[in-house]
């Protein structure tokens, strides 16, 4: 049985300089993982897909 990775990748509006970022894996069925780039041993938040889209909907209509 093949347990599948996270992929995870940077916002495409974070900046080349090492600033805070964070990570998502969203790759994986039924959920989507977030964690901070600078610690990618540290802690991984769980989100459940619907969760996480409404997060980031929210988050878009507040700039």
């Amino acid at each position: 049985m093949t347990t599948q990775q996270p992929t995870w990748r940077k916002s495409s509006r974070s900046g080349q300089n090492g600033g805070n970022c964070v990570e998502v894996a969203d790759n994986l069925p039924g959920r989507v993982l977030v964690r901070d780039s600078k610690d990618q041993q540290g802690p991984v938040l769980t989100f459940t897909t619907e969760k996480w889209q409404a997060f980031v909907s929210l988050a878009s209509q507040q700039h």
